[in-house]
């Protein structure tokens, strides 16, 4: 049976029909994308965690998940999750450690969890990124209320999945020269006020000059305290 863990994309480098929609990327060194596991329904199988490895496409390490029935699974890594330490998931109550993964109406008040279901059996949607966890807040006969790390708060079904604890944060990692920019992906960023006047609102001029204007983006846009949420 041919293995559907790792998969690899073909390289877009921000290119929308041949058109630039995204700068400055590019020249990305090639990555494998790894398969995780957002659903967690092998439910009362125990697990076993066996590595922590590398994703080229997060900025959160995944754990590899080894079920006592022989299948391996990825999910995040959550805080004080340890090699060759055991989690499980299940519908029914369980133990309210790091890294199980329950329904939210069998969670207490006041947890912080993540890797949260928008809707029954969908999928982790919410909290899924680096050093993140949202907070159940309240809960009712059918419903519950999450309050995300964005502070914003939302009202979810109880019998959506979540995993319990914060997601791992490692030390942001510090890039030491622009060749470590160009293995992720990221290529220089020019000055507006650098460019020429076709290329720039803010190029031009006769040397060096503050742009004479408010700033913004080659579009115009205002990238100044302008709201673009609609």
């Amino acid at each position: 049976m041919k293995n559907k863990t790792f998969f690899c994309f073909k390289k877009k480098s921000g290119r929308s029909h041949g058109k630039i929609s995204v700068r400055h990327k590019g020249g990305a060194h090639k990555k494998v994308y790894i398969k995780v596991d957002f659903f967690r329904k092998k439910d009362n199988i125990l697990a076993k965690i066996i590595n922590f490895i590398y994703d080229p496409y997060r900025n959160v390490k995944l754990a590899l998940l080894n079920y006592i029935d022989g299948e391996k699974k990825y999910i995040i890594k959550t805080n004080e999750l340890k090699i060759n330490s055991f989690i499980i998931s299940s519908k029914n109550n369980i133990n309210l450690f790091n890294g199980n993964n329950t329904l939210i109406k069998n969670i207490n008040i006041g947890t912080i969890i993540n890797c949260i279901e928008k809707f029954p059996n969908s999928g982790a949607i919410f909290s899924r990124s680096s050093g993140v966890g949202s907070q159940l807040i309240f809960k009712d006969n059918n419903y519950a209320i999450i309050k995300l790390p964005s502070n914003k708060k939302i009202k979810l079904s109880l019998n959506c999945r979540a995993t319990i604890g914060k997601i791992y944060n490692e030390n942001k990692k510090k890039y030491y020269k622009a060749g470590q920019k160009r293995w992720k992906g990221v290529r220089p960023t020019v000055r507006g006020v650098a460019m020429n006047p076709v290329d720039h609102p803010l190029g031009g001029g006769e040397g060096k000059t503050s742009g004479g204007r408010h700033p913004c983006s080659p579009f115009g846009q205002k990238s100044k305290g302008l709201k673009t949420k609609k």
